[in-house]
């Protein structure tokens, strides 16, 4: 979705949900300048689709940053506020620095990488998604992903 130099973090520990450090940007500085960048959390294509309509429904159904989708891949990309990377720790998910590094999040912006597509484009969205709203909600979507797939 965004500049293959970018540093990564992935998790592959057990996640428990944890705060962010001291002097993290909240989501409403993200991108205040924008050229200031934001992360990216890349998660499945199933797994984002229901965490999205878990923050969608829930309590801060308004705190839902952009959202990528990149077809070829079949994942979503989540924009967090800038700093996210280095304490990310969620299973089965990505989050890269941008740095303002090939993602705009002008009011009408093209989608960063060819075969990708706004699923909630900036200008429709808050300016980031909060990570640990975030966290929680991968977390409900794959818990009722492996319930659903358990039923069968």
């Amino acid at each position: 979705m965004v500049e293959v130099e970018m540093e990564t973090s992935q998790s592959i520990a057990p996640h428990t949900p944890s705060a962010m450090p001291p002097g993290h940007a909240s989501a409403a500085e993200c991108g205040e300048p924008p050229e200031a960048g934001c992360d990216v959390v890349t998660v499945p294509a199933r797994q984002g689709l229901e965490a999205v309509d878990i923050l969608r429904r829930g309590a801060a159904a308004d705190a839902v940053g952009p959202v990528l989708h990149d077809d070829g891949g079949d994942t979503l990309g989540f924009v967090v506020p800038s700093g996210t990377a280095a304490a990310w720790d969620v299973p089965g998910s990505t989050c890269t620095e941008t740095d303002g590094r090939g993602l705009s999040l002008d009011l009408n912006p093209e989608p960063p990488v060819e075969g990708s597509d706004w699923l909630l484009p900036p200008g429709e969205a808050d300016l980031a998604t909060d990570p640990a709203v975030l966290r929680a909600a991968l977390g409900e979507a794959a818990r009722l992903i492996e319930a659903a797939d358990n039923c069968r």
